[in-house]
């Protein structure tokens, strides 16, 4: 993305790697998960359906997230491919995971709200390639209860190692080659989002 394309970027939007039916987000987990996902495209029984999982679209969110997989228990990044069916089903049943007035009525309407919703949507600074931070932000879904189950065993379409790729486009940068560093990062582009939801979604 160029400095005119940054400074145009509307605050909140959902950019990611998607086709007419599925979409790509981002985990990364320690090895002993992330490598049997990988393999069988599938979550293991390790994964802990009863917990809130996060997903992300934006790839160097992720890289931000986990140190270019090398912080511990991230080891292992994770390409995630589920139906966009299954990725509005959650937007569609998320509740904001801050209170916002004008948004939400008051804080003990958006606590209500909080407790019962299947997912929380997060707007987080989008990261460039030094993970600096840029003046638009990036989305993070968290996937609890319902949606963590339906995400794991009925969304997901495939599951990708990309970590050799992070580690790849970490070196590059490392070693100041930005332009090719920035020609091997998935690509990412606006993902449509129903008006109704864009505006009950977006801080």
């Amino acid at each position: 993305m160029n400095e005119q394309s940054i400074d145009t970027e509307p605050k909140f939007r959902v950019r990611a790697r998607h086709t007419d039916s599925t979409i790509v987000v981002y985990q990364a987990y320690r090895p002993e998960i992330g490598r049997p996902a990988a393999r069988t495209g599938r979550f293991p029984a390790t994964w802990k359906r009863d917990r809130m999982t996060w997903i992300k679209p934006s790839f160097l969110w992720m890289m931000y997230r986990s140190g270019w997989g090398a912080k511990p228990g991230q080891e292992t990044v994770l390409a995630v491919e589920i139906s966009r069916a299954g990725f509005e089903w959650a937007l569609r049943h998320a509740c904001l995971s801050s209170y916002v007035p004008g948004v939400h009525p008051d804080r003990a309407a958006w606590r209500r709200e909080l407790k019962r919703a299947p997912a929380r949507v997060q707007w987080d600074p989008e990261r460039d390639l030094h993970h600096n931070p840029l003046p638009y932000r990036s989305l993070q879904l968290g996937l609890a209860g319902e949606a963590a189950r339906r995400y794991a065993d009925e969304w997901t379409v495939s599951i990708r190692d990309v970590t050799a790729l992070a580690h790849e486009i970490h070196a590059l940068v490392s070693a100041d080659d930005l332009d090719s560093a920035a020609r091997l990062l998935p690509p990412e582009r606006p993902y449509p989002v129903a008006d109704e939801l864009h505006a009950r979604l977006c801080e």
